[in-house]
This record gives structure tokens, C-alpha cells and sequence, in this order.
């Protein structure tokens, strides 16, 4: 079977809890609250810095040549789009540089974080790979389920756009390609690896629409 169909079986829960999550729901109905949204924009700010790192890194160490150009274009692509809109949002919504520098990274998104960078731990750039794609193919099913339906919030619906592209679609299937052939070259532990990381990553993707619509803050602990 191959890497793409395992991992589809494997994520469901995640993918159709994505869909179905009130963050989700309510913003393509436009009643996600403001501060829900601002929460998302700040945290997804600071994943987005590690992700577009991720895929410098993952292309210095690919020996594939495919696989690199990908990495490569993934990095050019965040630039000149998400991390472009997120700047846009930021200035619209005056999410200034101090409100930024006192909203901690959240528990969730520092785990996700971590998570991608540990696979890099690991002599095998596909298994980094994998721990990347789900954020991009996962992004690309929002996009293109909300895209049926206006939100009736401009910042909401200028985010569906952002995702339901055919540009998008056509990367998401080239990765694919290229990791169901990464990882039929692979052992069978890098083959597990490579499941792993896309599954926890899948999993972590869910989390993140929960830590933004609950605004996860870290537990204080107890007073001494």
C-alpha cells in the first residue's frame, strides 16, 4: 500500500475532526470570535517562522533532487503567500510587535514545533518531509471544503483564498507523489518513521484549531 493511502486511513478522525471543528464551523459561518481569530493569527505566526525554517533545513540535507526542489519551493511559496497574508492581518487587525512579544507561544504550538524539528534527529529527510506534509495537504481540504460557501467575515474569507487554489492542489499532489516514492525505497523503520510523523503532525493540526479557539494558555502551577 502505498505511503499516501496508509496515512489517509491512519488521519480520518483528524481530518474530518478538522472539518468539523468550531473553530472551522464557525468561521466560514463569520462567528468565530475576534480574539479567537487574533490568537490563531499570533500562534500560527510563530509556527509559520519554524515551518518555512524546517524547509530550508529538510533541502540543505536532501540527497533527492525532487524532494529538495520541493522543500525549496515550499519555503519561496510561504514567503511570498501565508506568511505575506499573515503580515496583511497583522497590520489590518494592529497586531502590534509588543502584543506579539507578550503572547507566549502556546503550549500546543511549541509541542508542534518540537515535534518537526525532532524528526530532523533522524538520518532520513523523507521522514522530515512527512512530518511537513500534513499542514499543507490538510490546509489545501479546508481550503477547498470552505470554498463552497462565502463567509460572510472578509478576514475570514480572504483566509478560505488563501487555501483554495489550484496552485496549492497541484502541490499537494506533487508531494505526494514524491513521498509514496521515498518511502517504497525506504526500510521498513523509516517507513514506520515516516507514518509516525505524519500522523502525530495530523494530530497536532487538530490540537491547533482547539488551542486557538480555547486560547491555550500554560497552567500557572502552584503558588509557593
Amino acid at each position: 500500500m502505498s505511503f499516501i493511502k496508509i496515512v489517509q486511513q491512519a488521519t480520518l478522525p483528524y481530518w474530518t475532526g478538522s472539518l468539523q471543528h468550531p473553530f472551522i464551523v464557525e468561521l466560514q459561518a463569520g462567528t468565530l470570535s475576534a480574539d479567537c481569530f487574533r490568537y490563531y493569527l499570533i500562534q500560527d505566526h510563530y509556527y509559520l517562522q519554524a515551518f518555512s525554517r524546517l524547509h530550508q533545513l529538510v533541502a540543505d540535507h536532501c540527497q533527492d533532487s525532487a524532494l529538495k526542489q520541493l522543500m525549496l519551493t515550499g519555503a519561496a511559496d510561504l514567503e511570498s503567500g501565508e506568511a505575506l497574508v499573515r503580515q496583511q492581518f497583522f497590520q489590518e487587525l494592529q497586531i502590534t510587535a509588543d502584543e506579539l512579544a507578550q503572547t507566549p507561544v502556546a503550549p500546543t504550538t511549541d509541542h508542534y514545533i518540537a515535534h518537526l524539528y525532532r524528526q530532523l534527529t533522524i538520518d532520513n529527510t523523507a521522514i522530515a518531509a512527512a512530518g511537513l506534509y500534513p499542514c499543507l495537504w490538510l490546509y489545501g481540504d479546508v481550503g477547498q471544503a470552505l470554498s463552497q460557501r462565502t463567509s460572510p467575515n472578509p478576514y475570514y474569507q480572504r483566509w478560505i483564498e488563501t487555501y483554495a487554489t489550484d496552485e496549492l492542489q497541484a502541490e499537494i499532489q506533487t508531494t505526494g507523489q514524491v513521498l509514496n516514492r521515498l518511502y517504497a525505497a525506504s526500510s521498513p523503520l523509516d517507513q514506520e518513521q515516516m507514518v509516525h510523523a505524519f500522523v502525530r503532525s495530523s494530530q497536532l493540526e487538530y490540537h491547533f484549531w482547539e488551542m486557538a479557539y480555547r486560547q491555550e494558555q500554560w497552567l500557572a502551577g502552584a503558588v509557593q
